[in-house]
């Protein structure tokens, strides 16, 4: 898996792509959607790279590449990086390689593609692609477990957890990207000791620390992936946050699953890490022995062997107070995404297996990635066991679920022996009071 796109001794002729602990070496090279910021510019795709963005539009228009790679970086020119999704695996580790080629030092290609460079700071991100559906796993087993222990203390994980790759299906449309700003939501919920429901404005907000899968090419109505096929397949990956109202959560989600709680906000990172930057955080993938194994068609050997990527997560949280003050973020958990218990090809076979045909651009969210230690609780609503026990924040504020202005970032980031660590860049959403 791994090629010399992957040398860590490889350098770019961009000077913050070399920079120790940047996000966006050029060992990354993730693609997103892009316009100048101010402008009414048609969205083009482009390749973070250090604190640079490469317009792919430009860099087409100024030639050296061979037909092949021109033909691959034909739709983002365009700004239609679905369309390049569809071309499948070989297109998406061909550009790579032509990419890699002409962003590293000593590149023929550095005098005509340095003028195609946009400063990150100049640009105004967009969702990276049509996202045409959205499903919502629950691969999180620690998450699953400790929620489940919130209200079923004696069973917290269902009978089918351990057997199926438990989904439902998300609301595109309100997916946003990094720094998606919006209204506390209102839906009806009713107390324990309530007699009837009552509607209004949310009173426990939560976040959710998850990632999005991108689907590739896909596949046809009636034709399931297997698991060679949907490792294969899927594109990259993002960071998601799954905003849930949770006191609307637990009213409505008998019998039918959640609605109405998590369908008013998604916020993902605007820059998809491709498998093939993700190669040397591979890392092997197998149930508990006491454990039910993957049935047959949710296992394979080169599952078992690299299925699972090592992605260092974090939850971090900013009030209006902090803010106000002048004060960043302050990080609330870390976990991994190693812990999954459910690998990303893994999603991909169990989704299709009906034969339901994914689409290029088509996003998975992981569930919530929470680690073994309570500490480690990807919500607050783990954190603070159900609102029973306050967080206290650095300024001295508490929390026990989100209020009005506060603003969670999520940071993802690999690392690993032997090669040059790679970040996912910022997945910032903000809460607005109610309307």
């Amino acid at each position: 898996m791994l090629d010399a796109t992957h040398a860590p001794t490889l350098k770019s002729w961009v000077p913050s792509a070399n920079q120790p602990g940047t996000d966006f070496p050029i060992q990354n090279l993730p693609l997103g959607r892009f316009r100048r910021a101010g402008s009414t510019e048609p969205l083009r795709v482009g390749v973070a790279i250090g604190d640079e963005i490469l317009d792919l539009q430009q860099a087409l228009a100024a030639g050296g590449w061979s037909a092949e790679a021109q033909a691959w970086l034909a739709p983002m020119a365009a700004g239609d990086l679905n369309a390049f999704m569809a071309q499948g695996p070989a297109a998406r580790k061909g550009l790579r390689a032509a990419l890699s080629a002409a962003l590293r030092e000593g590149s023929a290609q550095q005098a005509a593609l340095a003028p195609c460079l946009v400063a990150q700071s100049a640009a105004e991100m967009a969702l990276p692609c049509q996202i045409g559906d959205y499903t919502d796993f629950y691969t999180g087993i620690h998450h699953a477990t400790t929620v489940g222990k919130l209200f079923r203390p004696d069973n917290p994980l269902l009978p089918n957890y351990k057997w199926v790759p438990i989904g439902y299906h998300g609301r595109v449309s309100s997916i946003g990207v990094s720094g998606q700003q919006f209204r506390r939501p209102k839906g009806q919920f009713k107390a324990p000791d309530a007699a009837v429901p009552e509607y209004g404005p949310c009173q426990r907000l939560d976040y959710e620390l998850e990632l999005g899968v991108f689907v590739g090419a896909g596949n046809a109505l009636g034709e399931p992936m297997d698991m060679e096929r949907a490792e294969a397949d899927w594109f990259g990956l993002c960071l998601l946050n799954d905003w849930s109202a949770r006191d609307v959560q637990a009213w409505e989600y008998q019998p039918l699953g959640p609605f109405l709680a998590k369908n008013f906000a998604t916020t993902i990172s605007p820059w998809i890490v491709t498998q093939e930057a993700l190669a040397p955080f591979r890392v092997p993938f197998a149930h508990p022995a006491d454990d039910p194994q993957p049935l047959p068609y949710l296992d394979s050997p080169a599952n078992r062997r690299q299925g699972g990527v090592a992605v260092q997560l974090q939850v971090q949280i900013q009030t209006a107070q902090m803010r106000a003050a002048g004060q960043g973020f302050a990080t609330l958990s870390s976990s991994d995404f190693r812990d999954a218990y459910w690998t990303v090809a893994q999603m991909l076979a169990h989704h299709s297996a009906n034969g339901c045909n994914l689409q290029p651009g088509d996003l998975l969210g992981s569930g919530t990635q929470s680690g073994p230690q309570p500490e480690q609780g990807g919500s607050l609503l783990e954190l603070s066991q159900g609102g029973k026990q306050p967080l206290t924040l650095p300024g001295g504020e508490t929390r026990r679920f989100l209020q009005d202005g506060d603003a969670i970032a999520l940071v993802g980031r690999c690392d690993a022996a032997g090669a040059v660590g790679i970040g996912f860049g910022p997945c910032v959403g903000t809460v607005l009071p109610a309307v």
